[in-house]
């Protein structure tokens, strides 16, 4: 353990005088791991309320709002809902890939601890899984050329765990979701899930929704057709700051309705859309029009429609983490059942919150940081500030070659157990 510098010292000194408030001084942001704690476990609360709210909607309504009275009721057993939801277990097989490797695990035993696990699939998590059981290495999992679904959603919907455990270091969200996201998408379905890392590691320190979008927006190709949509929401948002429907329906003429920019959804028949960047729209609609309100922002990214149970689980647990869990409303949390396990995964709650901490804590130290002891003898993260630094434009229409990466069957790397 390192003591901190007289001058991180004094600033922490400061951060303690305000509230606890987290203070950024020069290339440092530091905060408190037990508030990061509260945070993390925050945003992961989030991810399981939103999901459990939305679930009975979910593809119920597409191309259209969901009427406020057709919303359900929360009740204090709502959130007991989300154990059996594929938008947490599968962003767990990544947790625990980190977890039992740490994080220089290779792409390579991902994709094969991914190939193993047990669960029901759909869309790109099904065809990334399908072609890595064929011996299809990763990243080719994921390209266009191979998966037909590779702007679909789910990266977006997995990606939490990104930014949960890399707070403040939006380029190990970047750089995780290049090896898990690879996986199954490509493009912009790979972007959407990289956009939600970032907001989750500015969550940590930032409380504005529009702050946080823009800083996720920061951690993708400008060029590419989803960070045309955020922007084209954050505008939308300036121009119609009360009215989400005005913006809902400015979403759906040009990403639903305009083939330009479905140009490779999986489905344009009907008015399915599982396109990432529509969805991507509602996240972000759910948080901005939300402003700070826990229901606000699950109701509306959830009665947005589509995807309406993982929109507001993403929109959520970013929020959340801005809230911290002791600051949470007791309702999204007195009735959890901290002792049930997460469906084919090895985390109940508390062992779900200890295996993020860890990587969290590599994560640190892996981009420059460090853990010391501050004030009070209470242990500190010490974060370096990053500028992002987004990969290169993929869009899945006009790809790029396949990587081809040869070899994936028969290496002798065992999955570990889930």
């Amino acid at each position: 353990m390192l003591r901190l510098s007289a001058l991180v010292a004094a600033v922490l000194t400061i951060a303690t005088a305000v509230s606890a408030e987290v203070v950024a001084y020069r290339q440092f942001r530091c905060i408190p791991i037990s508030e990061y704690r509260d945070k993390m476990k925050a945003g992961w609360i989030g991810q399981i309320a939103g999901v459990s709210w939305g679930a009975p909607t979910e593809f119920r309504f597409r191309g259209k709002i969901i009427p406020e009275e057709k919303m359900p009721k929360w009740t204090d057993d709502t959130i007991n809902n989300a154990f059996g939801q594929d938008d947490l277990y599968v962003e767990m097989t990544f947790l625990r890939s980190l977890e039992q490797y740490g994080l220089g695990v290779s792409q390579e035993q991902a994709g094969l601890d991914f190939a193993a696990s047990k669960y029901k699939l759909w869309h790109a998590n099904k065809f990334g899984r399908d072609n890595l059981r064929k011996g299809i290495a990763p990243p080719d999992s994921g390209h266009p050329k191979f998966n037909s679904h590779a702007d679909d959603i789910d990266f977006q919907i997995e990606a939490d765990f990104s930014g949960l455990v890399a707070p403040g270091l939006p380029n190990m969200a970047i750089s995780l979701g290049e090896k898990f996201g690879r996986l199954m998408n490509y493009g912009d379905g790979l972007y959407g899930g990289q956009f939600v890392g970032g907001m989750y590691a500015e969550a940590f320190f930032e409380s504005d929704p529009v702050k946080i979008v823009e800083a996720g927006l920061k951690c993708i190709p400008l060029g590419s057709q989803y960070a045309e949509t955020i922007r084209d929401v954050l505008r939308w948002h300036r121009l119609y700051p009360n009215d989400w429907e005005k913006t809902w329906n400015l979403i759906e003429q040009k990403y639903q309705s305009n083939a330009a920019y479905r140009r490779f959804s999986c489905d344009t028949r009907n008015d399915f859309n599982i396109d990432a960047k529509i969805n991507g729209a509602y996240i972000v609609t759910g948080l901005l029009y939300g402003a700070g309100d826990p229901d606000k922002t699950i109701t509306i990214a959830a009665r947005c429609g589509q995807d309406s149970d993982c929109n507001p689980s993403n929109a959520a647990g970013v929020l959340f983490t801005t809230i911290g869990y002791s600051n949470l409303p007791a309702r999204f949390k007195a009735r959890l059942d901290e002792s049930r396990v997460f469906s084919y995964t090895a985390y109940s709650f508390p062992k779900l919150v200890a295996a993020t901490e860890k990587v969290a804590r590599q994560a640190v130290i892996a981009d420059g940081g460090m853990i010391a002891s501050g004030p009070r003898d209470e242990d500190y993260l010490v974060i370096p500030v990053q500028n992002p630094i987004p990969g290169k434009l993929q869009q899945c229409w006009k790809p790029g070659p396949a990587p081809g990466v040869s070899g994936f069957e028969g290496r002798g790397v065992k999955p570990i157990g889930l």
